[in-house]
């Protein structure tokens, strides 16, 4: 396992990759979760909450992904900053979702609970790359 700081990485070799982050491959996980739970939907939801919610969940690995390529650490914590409003969009989405009858409460949090643990990490890193000498950088650990 590789950890970068205090994030972990999941990778056999050593990258400094978004897609080793872990807090992206959670959101890409949450992406195919609300895009499973939207295809149950009304038809009649399908440029409402169906794609506002589609389009706010593929926004938080995005741009994680983007910011992770940007030459600075001003410009990543812009992007993470924009993942973290992604998330609060979709949780308030999904709050209204189930308020409609949608899913049940049950299927409710469970969503917001993976995606709550994806502001946790978000701001967890927003809050490294705010630090002077912090660099993403990873290093190999025991597994």
């Amino acid at each position: 396992m590789l950890v970068c700081s205090s994030l972990f990485f999941n990778s056999s070799t050593i990258k400094n990759s978004y897609q080793n982050l872990i807090v992206w491959q959670k959101a890409v996980d949450l992406v195919v979760e609300v895009y499973k739970t939207t295809a149950e939907f009304p038809s009649e939801e399908k440029f409402g909450l169906v794609s506002q919610m589609r389009r706010c969940a593929v926004s938080i690995p995005s741009n994680i992904a983007e910011g992770s390529q940007r030459r600075t650490k001003k410009s990543f914590s812009q992007f993470i900053a924009i993942s973290k409003g992604s998330c609060a969009e979709l949780e308030t989405q999904i709050i209204i979702s189930q308020k409609l009858g949608y899913f049940d409460e049950s299927k409710q949090k469970k969503l917001i609970g993976k995606n709550v643990e994806i502001m946790k990490m978000l701001s967890s890193l927003y809050a490294k790359l705010q630090t002077p000498d912090y660099r993403l950088q990873t290093r190999r650990i025991k597994d």
